[in-house]
């Protein structure tokens, strides 16, 4: 009676495990979508980038104040204006997909931004972290991790080295 009991308790669990949807994805239209976006991103391919999102997607980045896909392209682009040369580490890539609990699909991904500014030279290197809600294919909502106190230093150091330039520029005109 104890075999018995036992080989249904194991055929139960068994079948138990089987019915289980999986939730994990390493290989993902969705994921596709997300490195497209990335590739986009590098290469300045604004309308290939926003094609990604839904008509209603928010964006957040390091704060609880959405943005629209069109207004993080405006911040790209101020400030790309200062990098000489940017992209993410193809070898420290790392993307999944999750379906959670109430059937939201999201797609994390982590890599490390690098970027060389125009003037100073100098290297930034920051890691990142993007997770984004999909629905019917579309980004609906997309929340940025990263630390951005070494931009700020970079960029401050650029003011820096322009306020000097032009203190330079003076200097030559009036000793002309």
């Amino acid at each position: 009676m104890k075999k018995l009991f036992l080989l249904v308790l194991v055929i139960t669990l068994f079948i138990a495990c089987q019915n289980q949807p999986q939730r994990y994805f390493e290989n993902s239209a969705e994921i596709e979508t997300v490195k497209a976006g990335i590739k986009a991103y590098e290469s300045q391919d604004w309308d290939t980038w926003k094609a990604n999102f839904a008509d209603t997607a928010k964006i957040y980045v390091n704060s609880n104040k959405a943005l629209s896909p069109d207004e993080r392209i405006a911040v790209f682009k101020e400030m790309l204006s200062n990098i000489e040369s940017y992209g993410f580490n193809d070898k420290m890539n790392e993307v999944e997909m999750i379906v959670d609990a109430k059937g939201r699909t999201w797609v994390n991904y982590w890599n490390h931004w690098k970027g060389t500014t125009k003037i100073t030279n100098t290297e930034i290197n920051i890691p990142v972290h993007l997770t984004l809600r999909f629905i019917d294919g579309k980004i609906v909502e997309e929340y940025a991790y990263y630390d951005t106190a070494p931009i700020v230093a970079a960029f401050t150091e650029i003011e820096a080295a322009k306020a000097v330039e032009a203190e330079n520029e003076d200097s030559i005109q009036e000793n002309q």
